[in-house]
């Protein structure tokens, strides 16, 4: 932890619904990849942390499940870890996909958030697909005249439009105050826990709408040699029915071999080093709903 008095820290949520760019933004903030991406709905499961130092200011996000309707046990999990993080926090990014009308649930956080004078910087994202750029000055009147908030920051994250605007107001947060991460740390997340989130990032983008909810991604080893630059890096890929794991290798392999392929260049381009990925499927039948499988595969909020 860095002491010196000329330090600032700046702890920040990034929180909206499922499938708003809450991640795509983390990694625009902190310039590296920490955290899944994908064009499927809840991808982020659990909290994630992603560090950015900018001269003596520390900026420390944390990065939410989206808010959705809970089905499974899972998704209550996901759910309580982000209605967690935007409580007893210096400040938090909302995010609205500004192509879609925001929803009760975010409507409520929001609604919280101002009662308990939460800074807020409200970001609408996707502004590249707005066909009609006129419908946006209501939507940021709208939300000013209920929420006033912090900022309201028109962006595209994809096309990183508008983010650098985004850092320049969290700057202005930032309060003195001692380091908590050491400078070089861009994450929390162990080795591992990356590992097997790029492996089920990829995943994520091959397969059929039915199957991705279902996976979970395990690493059990991850070691690099001692004779050469070489990482050795076995994963499990759990699912949950028979037939989702037929789709999941695909005809003679060709899908599992893939999504590996792809996993395995994301690897060695985050640890930059050269990497032997290893890949099963096996097949644990509705491990949503079942407590001691979600602690085993890491996806069981501690209170």
């Amino acid at each position: 932890m860095q002491n010196s008095k000329d330090t600032k820290i700046l702890f920040a949520a990034i929180a909206g619904h499922t499938n708003a760019g809450k991640s795509s933004l983390l990694n625009a903030l902190i310039g590296e990849k920490i955290a899944s991406v994908s064009p499927k709905p809840q991808t982020t499961r659990t909290r994630i942390t992603g560090i950015r130092n900018i001269g003596e200011t520390q900026l420390v996000f944390t990065d939410t499940p989206g808010l959705h309707r809970a089905q499974t046990k899972l998704g209550d999990k996901m759910l309580k870890a982000a209605q967690e993080a935007v409580s007893d926090i210096d400040c938090v990014i909302f995010m609205q996909d500004c192509t879609k009308p925001l929803g009760e649930q975010e409507q409520t956080m929001l609604d919280n958030l101002t009662k308990q004078k939460t800074p807020v910087i409200f970001i609408y994202n996707k502004i590249d697909l707005m066909s009609e750029k006129a419908k946006l000055a209501p939507l940021l009147a709208e939300a000013e005249a209920r929420w006033h908030p912090r900022a309201l920051i028109p962006v595209s994250v994809i096309k990183r439009d508008g983010v650098q605007d985004v850092l320049d107001e969290l700057m202005q947060l930032a309060v003195p105050g001692p380091h908590y991460f050491p400078e070089d740390m861009l994450t929390d997340q162990p080795e591992r826990v990356l590992a097997s989130e790029l492996v089920r990032e990829q995943l994520l983008y091959l397969l059929q709408d039915e199957v991705p909810h279902g996976i979970a991604v395990v690493t059990e080893r991850f070691k690099e040699r001692e004779d050469k630059d070489l990482l050795d890096v076995s994963v499990l890929i759990y699912c949950e029915k028979e037939s989702h794991k037929r789709i999941i290798i695909g005809k003679n392999g060709a899908m599992l071999k893939k999504a590996s392929t792809r996993a395995r260049q994301e690897l060695e381009k985050f640890f930059r080093i050269q990497v032997n990925l290893q890949t099963w499927v096996k097949v644990k039948e509705d491990w949503r709903n079942r407590d001691l499988l979600l602690e085993q595969f890491g996806l069981s909020q501690k209170d």
